[in-house]
């Protein structure tokens, strides 16, 4: 019997050397003037931006969910890494933050480096949406830990703001108008749910539903929406008094996350809600509360502004890509009230 080695266990480090030069460019595409050192090294070092003056880092970490099964199911690993980076970012922004560097961690049984590759690059691709750095990340073999083809991601967000530009909540009042900012789809949220009913009705990926206008497989891997740089043109026109992202929980848990106790919101139904909200609630079927609180249903993210400042904060969302709507307005909660009332169906 031969002398084992590291690849006779599982472990190919000529994949990892392979898989670290193919990335290389894809990596230094999102490098930001202080990006002092990036990947290769033991760690990586980055500089506060200029023009700070009592700088307060944010930091957040997240990942893509179940999500990962319907790439591993489509062979379409490109767009996750977006998802993996939005996930991230978008948590940071609610405080206000600039997204300033991120960092990844890929985990497989084995590494397939043209996979792998495909990650990284749509990691790359969701760090320019957010104008940070990719600036290293981890690759780790599990053998025997993952099934064939599956691996896992964790992503790390860090980012930078003024210590007296945090957003809080604190200056939210009742009047205040509730904007809401569209959701590109599912985003990174419900999917056991979503896996669950496509199981069980026996769905296609391949298959195209009435309404979607594409594969039910295209549809569920749409990457989530990066917000980074709409909220930082919203920033610089209109006072925004909080933002939320709308994750796991929807709008019922995530809003009141981010407004003072003994305030709520009252929500309007009646903005365009993606079709293929439509075809869970119906395929499930899920009611209309399971829906509410599991998924974004078409907003990704809110902003409470001045009501005297929605048209022009609408206006900037056009310009900047993102369609926004007036969705509610803040109220005095009653007690034992829920602090998110939506009226009307979705």
């Amino acid at each position: 019997m031969g002398e084992l080695t590291y690849r006779d266990a599982g472990v190919d480090i000529e994949a990892g050397e392979d898989l670290v030069s193919r990335i290389g460019p894809a990596v230094a595409s999102t490098h930001r003037p202080e990006v002092l050192s990036g990947v290769g090294g033991f760690a990586s070092l980055v500089s506060i931006p200029e023009g700070y003056r009592d700088p307060v880092l944010v930091s957040g970490t997240d990942g893509v969910g179940t999500k990962l099964k319907i790439a591993f199911a489509t062979g379409r690993h490109g767009t996750v890494g977006i998802d993996l980076v939005a996930m991230c970012v978008n948590d940071i922004v609610v405080v206000g933050a600039e997204p300033l560097f991120f960092l990844d961690y890929y985990a497989c049984g084995r590494l397939d480096p043209d996979s792998a590759a495909s990650v990284v690059e749509g990691i790359a691709e969701g760090c320019r949406r957010a104008g940070c750095a990719l600036v290293g990340g981890e690759t780790a073999e599990l053998p025997g830990f993952y099934g064939g083809g599956e691996y896992d991601l964790a992503g790390f967000a860090v980012g930078v703001v003024e210590r007296d530009g945090v957003m809080t909540g604190e200056s939210v009042r009742p009047g205040d108008a509730v904007i809401g900012l569209a959701s590109s789809g599912l985003h990174s949220n419900g999917f056991s749910l979503v896996r669950k009913i496509v199981e069980e009705r026996g769905a296609r990926l391949d298959e195209r539903p009435d309404g979607l206008g594409r594969t039910l497989g295209e549809e569920l891997l749409e990457p989530t929406r990066i917000y980074a740089r709409p909220i930082r043109a919203l920033a610089a026109k209109v006072e925004i008094r909080a933002l939320a992202h709308i994750t796991g929980g929807g709008l019922k848990e995530n809003i009141p996350r981010t407004i003072p106790e003994g305030l709520g919101v009252e929500l309007s139904a009646g903005w365009p809600v993606p079709p293929i909200f439509r075809w869970i609630s119906k395929s499930g079927p899920v009611g209309p509360a399971e829906m509410l609180r599991t998924f974004n249903m078409g907003i990704g993210m809110t902003a409470v502004v001045p009501e005297g400042q929605v048209a022009a904060a609408l206006d900037v969302l056009v310009a900047d890509g993102v369609d926004g709507y007036r969705v509610g307005s803040v109220v005095e909660l009653r007690p034992g009230a829920d602090p998110v009332v939506v009226a009307g169906d979705i």
